[in-house]
């Protein structure tokens, strides 16, 4: 049997998640983000100026981050799943605290028997080309 790429229903919960994980962030919502990651030495994250191996240095990263400016705006978000397990979301986004540039957002979703959950996330900002249009 072929695996099953972009099932609708398995989609629309990894969506709801990402959807979730997006609000958590932007909120500050601590104790949500931390759920959302799984909880294990294996989880890794990215981030744009830090490395963290383990789900520990996640979290003692998520609680040590200043809530200042984290609102965002979204763009071409793309939420892949693969099967019923396994997925993957990747957005850009731009902060008004950052202007001229571009974050990148990646992260592995996997299903548990807890729930879904991030086994691996990529953040990095790039600066825009100077030729790329306006925003705005």
């Amino acid at each position: 049997m072929a695996l099953e790429i972009n099932l609708p229903d398995v989609v629309a919960e990894v969506t709801a998640e990402f959807e979730r994980y997006e609000d958590a962030l932007v909120n500050n919502k601590v104790d949500v983000l931390d759920a959302m990651f799984r909880d294990a030495p294996e989880t890794i994250r990215y981030g744009a100026t830090e490395n963290l191996y383990g789900y520990e240095e996640i979290k003692a990263f998520r609680s040590a981050r200043s809530p200042v400016a984290l609102g965002r705006t979204l763009s071409k978000t793309v939420i892949t799943t693969y099967g019923r397990d396994f997925a993957v979301a990747s957005t850009l986004y731009q902060r008004p605290s950052a202007p001229g540039r571009t974050g990148r957002q990646m992260q592995t979703w996997v299903r548990f028997p807890e729930g879904w959950r991030v086994v691996a996330a990529h953040v990095s900002l790039m600066e825009e080309p100077k030729d790329a249009p306006k925003r705005g």
